[in-house]
């Protein structure tokens, strides 16, 4: 009995022939086995692309979750703000989407995440004692730095000025 005529579908044409070609060989990989994590998390491949990608999943935090991370990072996240005015306006302002937040219907949640608010003033007092650290580890770096720097040359006269003795211009 004769087999019937293979159908090839184009997809499988290319496939073959860019086999035949041998554009397959020698990939990145190739003959190592594949990891597929771990096989009991079922999200092992989002967190494995936030990897590679480089993503910040804290985005992806729920509401609460997110504004308690958020408050984690102050007041070292505020040491680059250079006026207190608007280091009280970042707090009041995370004060503001807390409150707003608590609004919220909470689904699902027992009992309901609550993010603190923050207290502007301790906030503005730690900001000063972190910038007057920074400032005062800045101002010791410089000092060190000069303090190792070699003091500057006094530029020499030209070999042929010194032979004829004749006075440069602008030297001593």
């Amino acid at each position: 009995m004769s087999q019937p005529p293979y159908y090839e579908s184009l997809v499988d044409k290319a496939i073959r022939e860019a086999q035949e070609r041998g554009e397959f060989d020698n990939l990145p990989g190739a003959g190592k086995p594949l990891d597929l994590g771990d096989s009991n998390d079922p999200d092992w491949w989002i967190k494995r692309y936030a990897a590679r990608e480089d993503l910040d999943l804290g985005d992806a935090l729920p509401g609460p979750l997110a504004l308690r991370k958020e408050a984690s990072r102050y007041p070292d996240s505020l040491v680059a703000v250079g006026d207190e005015q608007h280091v009280r306006e970042i707090i009041e302002d995370y004060n503001k989407r807390v409150l707003a937040d608590r609004l919220r219907p909470a689904f699902g949640q027992l009992p309901p995440l609550l993010a603190k608010t923050l207290d502007v003033d301790e906030m503005v007092e730690a900001w000063r004692g972190l910038r007057e650290e920074r400032e005062a580890e800045r101002a010791a770096a410089v000092a060190a730095a000069q303090a190792t720097a070699e003091p500057p040359t006094v530029p020499r006269r030209a070999w042929w000025r010194r032979v004829l003795r004749r006075p440069s211009i602008g030297a001593d």
